[in-house]
């Protein structure tokens, strides 16, 4: 706004400055699209409608004409750095200084005015029009203009005649011969024995040297102008710009059979984005199918469901791990952003194929946002977490197991009770410590079938669980291990877990038979080696009542040096570790 835009104008000038907006996207449909396109329709008609309130306030526009800008009443209502896109331009250049809009003219002349500025803008410098004849072929009734005879202009550059042409008034040679005898440059003279030794003209050839350089140079700002205008135009994303016209044409056309094409188009081009590399388009196909779905009217059930599968068609198995796969191997890697874009548009169907990918990645970049993408798709479909426990895959058990750790998903539960029945032992362990961060009542009871597996690892991350969240269901399977022979079997890091748990869920109960363990060996009794002996000490001291301490106290004087120490750890209340069980001077 200029300084001396008065401030009781009969309108605001944003409403021009939205007229003239509108003008110029009604002017970009009139060059992309024939009349009877939607879109086109659309343009012209917002265009109409912005007129309506300059016509309320006022009886006409009036549009001041500069080389980059419109103005109203002293105030910038239009501004274009481009040239090549600006409508000012169009008319100053041609000597158009001012355009006065009358009532009507939106109804009867806009659309013949959006055509004048098309064709001037379009016309090579070969043309014999100009803007000024278009103009006047249109006879506007409703369109005034005020223009500057840009030859009869006081100190304005004039046009040679016809006949200045015809007949210069000194040749070329004459001048070069007099600018190098004023200036003394040797062997530059004209006439006498350079004039004998230059060899005779024909008619017709022409030779540079008769032609001077021209009088005006480009300045440095014009030169990076120009630069800068060709690199925007080589840099404009004519994939995006042609994939934005289908979705346009998609929302606004109603015709099935016209929709039916666009869509089959959209099937098609998302196998070639991929193959290019192209994942952010591919991510602004997705997006945009969805917008199309809230906002097309008169949209079918069938093209309704064809544009929301389309998500679906990029999260199946095949296509997903083609994907994955030249992910995995490209040289160039788009960014994490990108990245991310794209597995953001995944459906939950894409677990199964993520979880089995998710190993056999080996660039870290893409593993990174692609854990991520997975999180995300998983606390979205923990039915689809669960159904993947069900795979044939071992891979695919594994990253189900250790997702719903990581989630802490109860619904998942029951299938990790199964998982721990996995024909692999590192899905049974991932399961117990699944089942250990969900820590739920069902999930600690459904540890219980881990305290009788195969793998010593799963019967010690299980009952090391249990004794930490002091599960009373498990106490009866505990004491049948603590109280049989299968206990002396085992070594001593399970041997220990298992007495510490015992005495910690057994209480006052357990202490006779503890007690019978650690002072076994008498009269007639089997004698239990001293590892068994010093755990049964140290779950006593888990219980902590008054007998389990007397118990302890008749046995301190033990012979056994590993009996004495654990003993006296556990009358001190020390946590039983497998360095007490080391014989003394070892």
């Amino acid at each position: 706004m200029t300084d001396g835009a008065s401030t009781d104008l009969a309108l605001p000038p944003a409403l021009i400055e939205e007229l003239l907006q509108a003008l110029a996207k009604a002017l970009r449909a009139h060059q992309l699209y024939l009349p009877n396109n939607p879109v086109y329709q659309k343009a012209i008609e917002t265009l109409r409608q912005a007129f309506q309130p300059i016509w309320e306030a006022t009886d006409d526009l009036v549009l001041d004409v500069a080389e980059g800008d419109l103005r109203w009443e002293g105030n910038v209502v239009y501004s274009s750095t481009s040239r090549g896109e600006s409508i000012a331009w169009v008319f100053f250049k041609d000597g158009v200084r001012s355009v006065t809009l009358l009532p009507g003219v939106e109804r009867d002349e806009i659309v013949g005015l959006l055509d004048v500025v098309h064709r001037a803008r379009s016309m090579q410098s070969e043309d014999s029009d100009d803007l000024l004849t278009l103009l006047w072929e249109k006879d506007f009734q409703r369109i005034r203009y005020v223009f500057q005879d840009l030859t009869s202009d006081a100190g304005a550059m004039t046009l040679p005649t016809a006949e200045e042409v015809r007949a210069p008034a000194t040749m070329p040679g004459d001048v070069a011969g007099a600018v190098a005898e004023e200036v003394g440059e040797p062997g530059m003279r004209t006439g006498g024995a350079a004039e004998e030794e230059a060899a005779p003209s024909r008619a017709g050839i022409v030779r540079a040297e008769d032609f001077d350089t021209t009088l005006y140079f480009l300045d440095e700002k014009e030169i990076e102008y120009i630069k800068g205008a060709v690199q925007n135009e080589y840099a404009q994303d004519l994939r995006r710009n042609v994939l934005a016209m289908l979705f346009d044409v998609l929302e606004l056309q109603p015709y099935p059979t016209v929709r039916a094409e666009l869509i089959s188009i959209l099937e098609s081009f998302l196998p070639y984005l991929l193959g290019a590399a192209d994942f952010t388009s591919v991510a602004y196909v997705l997006r945009e199918a969805k917008a199309v779905v809230t906002r097309a009217r008169e949209l079918l059930p069938e093209h309704r469901k064809a544009l929301e599968d389309l998500p679906l068609r990029l999260s199946q198995e095949q296509t997903l791990a083609q994907l994955l796969q030249s992910l995995d191997e490209a040289t160039v890697q788009p960014s994490a952003e990108e990245l991310g874009e794209l597995f953001h548009e995944l459906r939950g169907e894409a677990l199964p194929t993520l979880f089995a990918w998710l190993p056999k990645l080996a660039n870290a970049r893409v593993r990174e946002v692609l854990d991520a993408a997975v999180t995300r798709l998983a606390a979205a479909n923990t039915q689809m977490v669960v159904l993947a426990m069900q795979s044939a895959d071992p891979s695919v058990v594994l990253e189900a197991v250790k997702l719903s750790a990581k989630l802490k998903l109860q619904q998942s539960v029951a299938a990790l009770g199964q998982a721990l029945g996995h024909v692999e032992p590192a899905i049974r362990v991932a399961g117990v410590h699944a089942l250990a961060e969900i820590a739920s009542p069902a999930a600690l009871q459904a540890l219980e079938r881990g305290l009788e597996d195969a793998d010593r690892e799963v019967r010690l991350a299980s009952i090391r669980v249990i004794g930490v969240n002091q599960s009373k269901s498990a106490l009866a399977k505990i004491s049948e291990v603590v109280q049989g022979k299968s206990v002396r079997e085992r070594d001593l890091t399970e041997k220990m877990a298992f007495f510490e748990a015992y005495g910690t869920l057994v209480g006052e109960s357990g202490v006779a038979g503890l007690d019978a363990i650690l002072s076994s060996g008498g009269f007639l009794k089997r004698k239990e080696d001293a590892q068994t002996r010093a755990c049964a000490a140290m779950a006593l001291g888990k219980i902590g009542t008054p007998s389990a301490r007397q118990a302890l106290e008749k046995a301190a004087a033990d012979k056994e040096p590993l009996v004495r120490n654990a003993v006296s750890r556990a009358l001190r209340g020390e946590r039983a570790t497998q360095s007490m069980f080391v014989p003394p001077g070892v």
